[in-house]
């Protein structure tokens, strides 16, 4: 339809007439009553009157989301407040299509530092592992990474192997041999000297890095003056690679309090979001968004559709959340994130100091990551969007039917004993890992597999019920269960997908369920739904988001039930130790991080420990030498 020849239907018109001047949320809708728009006003009937106003007037998207509109509803609230819980509800829910939408996506490699090791790594990674680690990055380049890494193993001989160092004398590995580690395993270096080549690392790590270079481009003038070009070459490239790596990026160390910062870059028709979460100090994690629906939208109104659905649901919000760019009613999202999250959270923008350093470093990664990943941002949203249809297709799924959240079970035991069950979310074909849940069995006894995965999926939509009736009858917008998904993934066959049905009977809930059927080699095969079993190879795409999905709750349930195993093992070992009793054991664990360390410590490094004593320590040395 053209432009000018626009016109507003009757029955829109008189639903335009009775709006009330009341805040409240507005939900636009197509002919196929499919939610397309979701928006909130201080004002109902000025906002959605002036969307049908000036037709010519409004951006493209704009006019072609008016074009779709077949009818609107409104829901009026007391307050902008209110108004502005409902509307992130509805938009996390239905994902409408005009809405500003986010998805995530992990890209940047590290440098991890494991200065918890006696004889500490060094490492890169694109997933930040827990532990008291120093962290470098994020970084632009993987491949100046790899190469940085590589010049510093040779310069400096440390170990590359992830094995425990203990008193004992291990057999070195090949990289001693050949001269790339110091032999760290069979005691052929001290602690002491070590350090040394760790310190050197991090100095150059921190932005120190012209004593290094120097060193090498000496290296490469004495390989030249020899006619060794072969040699310079390589000298030449390691110094290139040493100075391409941006060490303003440095380790983030903040002022030790747990804080967000997030800035947003644009680019045509791409958009990120980029979050780095600081806690205590420390990097803890770096997350990157694609913006769907962006086009034309300001900053400031990105980054409030991403506060408003990021957050939603959270309670471990931090007190600090810096942004790149002002948002508007920025004390109205700060007061909803407080109301949500338990405590006084500020919203700001900083305009001077470390912080002001901190987000301008966000701000050009996101920068990067839009110019610099575009093509592998299409291949992503392409993925996605072929698996969903796939998947849909293969379970004959209705067309108006989206699956924006999948939620996956596994159970987990040995012979019945430490019997547990995990839980994954994935929405829009990626992980979600704030919304994983692991699950001790309770009310089960045994090797029974169905009668755990009733009681898991019992206590998971029960309490969401509940959430969602509270939510109901007092207003209060939280909860971090209430959000169901549209589909459930069972990791395994005909007898826990009816197991799982029983439940959402008793529960009255009627959300798709599809068993994850292994191969004899115990590898994704079909999908089992409404009782016929599904050749799920056939389609690429949606096979493939399954796999993942299938090997991530076994993952997930594997290392929980790995830890419980781990952690009682730890706990009997240094309850039979005569003067441990739960304060010290706890300050043990605490002081040293596992019993692997506990065991190889001499006397003097336990009686570092708060409460540990000369007699106690001698305990436990002997208890570890002679048991």
């Amino acid at each position: 339809m053209a432009q000018n020849e626009f016109q507003v239907k009757e029955h829109i018109k008189e639903q335009l007439r009775t709006l009330p001047q009341l805040p409240g949320i507005y939900i636009m809708k197509d002919v196929n009553g499919e939610i397309i728009y979701v928006g909130k006003s201080k004002n109902l009937k000025n906002r959605v009157s002036s969307y049908f106003r000036g037709f010519n007037s409004h951006m493209l998207k704009v006019q072609t989301m008016v074009i779709n509109i077949h009818e609107f509803e409104y829901i009026i609230t007391d307050n902008e407040m209110e108004a502005l819980i409902l509307e992130s509800n509805l938009i996390k829910k239905n994902m409408p299509r005009f809405n500003i939408l986010l998805k995530d996506d992990k890209m940047y490699p590290y440098i991890v530092v494991t200065i918890n090791e006696n004889f500490p790594r060094v490492f890169m990674t694109r997933q930040i592992p827990k532990g008291n680690h120093k962290i470098f990055g994020p970084y632009t380049g993987a491949e100046q990474v790899k190469i940085t890494l590589e010049v510093l193993q040779t310069l400096f001989p440390i170990r590359e192997c992830s094995k425990k160092i203990t008193d004992k004398i291990d057999r070195p590995c090949l990289n001693y041999h050949i001269g790339r580690c110091a032999g760290a395993c069979n005691h052929m270096i001290t602690e002491a000297k070590y350090g040394a080549y760790i310190q050197s690392i991090i100095r150059f790590l921190n932005g120190d890095k012209e004593w290094l270079i120097k060193e090498i481009q000496e290296k490469m003038l004495h390989a030249a003056e020899m006619m060794d070009y072969e040699k310079a070459a390589t000298y030449r490239d390691q110094i290139e690679a040493l100075r391409a790596l941006n060490v303003k990026q440095k380790a983030l160390q903040v002022n030790g309090k747990n804080q967000d910062f997030i800035a947003t870059y644009s680019f045509e028709a791409r958009t990120c979001v980029m979050l780095f979460q600081v806690r205590e100090g420390r990097i803890e994690g770096r997350e990157s968004y694609n913006i769907t629906g962006s086009v034309g939208a300001d900053f400031g109104e990105i980054l409030s559709a991403f506060i408003m659905q990021y957050y939603a649901g959270y309670t471990e919000i931090p007190s600090e959340i810096y942004l790149s760019h002002e948002i508007e009613n920025m004390l109205l999202y700060a007061d909803w994130l407080s109301k949500l999250s338990g405590h006084k959270i500020s919203l700001s923008v900083p305009q001077r100091g470390e912080k002001k350093k901190t987000i301008d470093l966000v701000e050009k990664n996101a920068k990067e990551y839009v110019l610099k990943f575009q093509e592998r941002i299409d291949k992503e949203v392409a993925f996605r969007s072929q698996a969903d249809h796939e998947l849909m297709t293969l379970l004959g799924l209705p067309e108006n039917l989206q699956i924006n959240r999948i939620e996956a079970f596994d159970i987990s035991n040995t012979s019945g004993v430490y019997s547990v069950g995990s839980m994954v979310v994935f929405e829009q074909g990626k992980k979600k890992r704030s919304d994983y849940r692991r699950y001790r069995v309770k009310t089960i006894e045994g090797a029974n597999d169905y009668g755990s995965m009733q009681e898991v999926i019992y206590r998971r939509y029960k309490r969401g019920i509940e959430e969602a009736e509270l939510a109901k009858s007092s207003g209060v917008q939280t909860g971090l269960y209430r959000a169901f998904p549209d589909l459930i993934l069972i990791d395994g066959g005909k007898g826990h997908v009816n197991a799982v049905l029983e439940i959402m009977q008793a529960l009255k809930l009627y959300i798709p369920v599809a068993g994850m059927v292994k191969d004899d080699f115990h590898k994704t095969e079909d999908l089992l739904f409404n009782g016929e079993r599904l050749g799920l190879k056939t389609c690429k795409n949606a096979f493939k988001m399954v796999y993942e999905i299938q090997e991530e709750v076994h993952r997930f349930a594997i290392e929980y039930h790995k830890s419980l195993r781990s952690r009682e093992m730890v706990q009997s070992q240094l309850d039979e130790i005569e003067g441990v009793g739960e304060k010290r054991r706890i300050a043990l664990l605490k002081h040293f991080k596992n019993i692997e360390a506990i065991k190889a410590a001499s006397i003097e490094m336990l009686m570092e420990v708060q409460g540990i004593n000369l007699k106690v320590a001698e305990a436990i040395y002997q208890f570890f030498r002679t048991s």
